[in-house]
């Protein structure tokens, strides 16, 4: 019997959503008067086995000041384990990334990303566009093969969510082997932002 990947991947989101919800996190970002929206594998319903929470939050101003200071109240959270920080401000992304280690009240440990992100920059909204084309695109089956993989790559294989949804929805990848070796010859290309 086929496994029902769509009803496991509704599972974790559940699960991400009541994470999210008890830790505060995005409250904590929108007390500082940011803007606060959820990307990626959750808004586009195709969450994997992968317990991973993304967030862009928007400000008018982004400096290592401000951003820190937040980061500073989440860090108080006695189930933030840690906290790790990439700074992008001196880039064309002008933002501050953030990687937090949650452990939620069923003692399982999320990782919670969230880019603070200059208002109105370059990549205000792109990752939200690319969420709303791949939703608009993707056929029943696509869906279905990109939860299967998720599901089926094994736990000591890292491949990225945009990883997965290029290879099905624009290369027509079904396997894990044909997805190794699609991966493998991506990376090796200059690095860019798809978008169906």
């Amino acid at each position: 019997m086929e496994k029902d990947y769509l009803q496991q991947s509704r599972t974790m989101l559940n699960r991400a959503e009541t994470a999210l919800k008890e830790s505060g996190i995005a409250e904590i970002w929108l007390r500082h008067g940011c803007e606060v929206r959820t990307v990626g594998s959750m808004v586009m319903d195709l969450m994997g086995k992968h317990r991973d929470i993304d967030l862009h939050v928007y400000s008018e101003t982004v400096t290592e000041e401000s951003s820190f200071a937040i980061a500073a109240e989440m860090a108080k959270n006695s189930r933030v384990s840690d906290i790790k920080c990439i700074n992008g401000l001196h880039t064309d992304e002008q933002c501050v990334a953030w990687h937090v280690n949650y452990r939620d009240s069923l003692e399982q440990t999320w990782q919670i990303d969230i880019i603070h992100i200059v208002s109105g920059s370059r990549y205000d909204g792109y990752f939200e566009r690319m969420a709303k084309r791949i939703v608009e695109t993707t056929t029943d089956e696509q869906r279905h093969t990109i939860l299967r993989l998720k599901f089926e790559t094994p736990d000591t294989v890292e491949i990225h969510g945009v990883e997965y949804y290029e290879a099905v929805i624009a290369d027509g990848i079904t396997t894990i082997p044909e997805l190794l070796k699609w991966v493998e010859h991506h990376r090796k290309k200059t690095p860019y932002y798809w978008i169906p």
